[in-house]
């Protein structure tokens, strides 16, 4: 069975955290034995412990954060793993020395001098996989493994609770309130939609500037501004079209997480729910920044409820056909043999 030692170094909050703590539990009940190094993070410490994990804390800081390093060296010392993870750039920088299988998964598209001490590069979308290919990364040393999701099941979120009607087409946002999120654009949407409800669930710098915006458009009675959730199955339940406004998003978990939910999808044309979404079987697309051809996508799915419902039930059997976590673990499975079989 497989060794392994995970390095995760990345934000209190976000998609590849949620998915590295998805996954270091699948791991875990796949029987996988593994050693989990984090940034002190007292939540995800609770979380991993609660599952049967206990994860050792570090700092993870900046480049001059020498101890840190030395206790992943000493871990991996002690552990011996067959082969060690890291998770992004950061993560990636406290790769420890050793005789073992040097990995770091990434969520984007990033610069690969970060990446010098790892062989192998794991991309979580085919685009990026090829980017890395592109950059002078080794075919043979990258590998596409997918992300899965959560698809527990959860009752609505009571619409009456946060002052929306239950007719009213609601439209759901979630993700970090950053520019790249392009949240604005899904203000936008919401202002030539008449009678239309948006909530936003997520955190982060442009928050202050996207509740100006919607008193600006008029429409803060119809715009509720959640927070971060951790109930986003209820959210889905609740929602009628799941909006993915983003002007850059390299995979998309939550498209995903909204056709394990069985929720249709309208989502901005950028490189994630490009790769993922054939228009008008699983989803809907609209260029980058289009907030008209949005508006049209959207006016369409609440005109044509038989299309909403194909379209949902499209993109379900996309995500059970490639996203569950028994699919997904597995192929980690086969990477792991086969990476260890080129070793030895």
């Amino acid at each position: 069975m497989t060794k392994l030692l995970q390095i995760m170094a990345g934000a209190k909050v976000g998609g590849a955290e949620k998915f590295f703590e998805r996954l270091a539990i699948a791991f875990h009940n796949a029987g996988i034995e593994q050693h989990i190094a984090i940034r002190q993070n007292p939540e995800r410490e609770n979380l991993l412990s609660c599952a049967g994990i206990m994860p050792s804390t570090h700092r993870l800081g900046g480049f001059f954060d020498f101890k840190s390093r030395r206790e992943i060296q000493q871990i991996a010392e002690k552990h011996n793993p067959d082969i060690v993870l890291a998770w992004m750039s950061r993560g990636a920088s406290f790769m420890p020395k050793g005789n073992f299988v040097k990995v770091a998964r990434l969520g984007g598209y990033y610069d690969l001098k970060y990446f010098k001490k790892c062989e192998y590069l794991v991309g979580n979308t085919k685009d990026i996989c090829k980017y890395l290919k592109e950059k002078g990364w080794p075919e043979d040393k990258v590998w596409y493994l997918p992300n899965f999701v959560d698809d527990t099941i959860m009752p609505p979120q009571s619409r009456a609770e946060l002052d929306t009607p239950e007719d009213a087409p609601l439209m759901l946002g979630l993700g970090r309130l950053h520019e790249n999120k392009a949240f604005d654009l899904g203000l936008e949407v919401v202002a030539k939609l008449p009678n239309t409800y948006y909530w936003i669930a997520g955190a982060g710098p442009k928050e202050d500037e996207l509740k100006q915006q919607a008193e600006q458009l008029g429409i803060t009675d119809r715009v509720r501004f959640l927070g971060w959730r951790t109930d986003i199955a209820a959210l889905f339940a609740a929602a009628d079209i799941f909006l993915c406004t983003s002007r850059h998003e390299p995979l998309g978990n939550m498209m995903i997480e909204a056709w394990a939910h069985g929720t249709p999808v309208i989502a901005a044309a950028s490189q994630g729910p490009t790769e993922h979404i054939t228009h008008g079987h699983n989803g809907l697309l609209s260029p980058i920044d289009n907030v008209n051809k949005m508006v049209q996508n959207v006016q369409t799915l609440l005109d044509n409820q038989d299309l909403s419902i194909e379209i949902a039930s499209n993109g379900n059997q996309s995500y059970k056909e490639a996203y569950t976590e028994g699919q997904v673990v597995a192929k980690y499975q086969e990477f792991f043999d086969n990476i260890l079989k080129t070793k030895s």
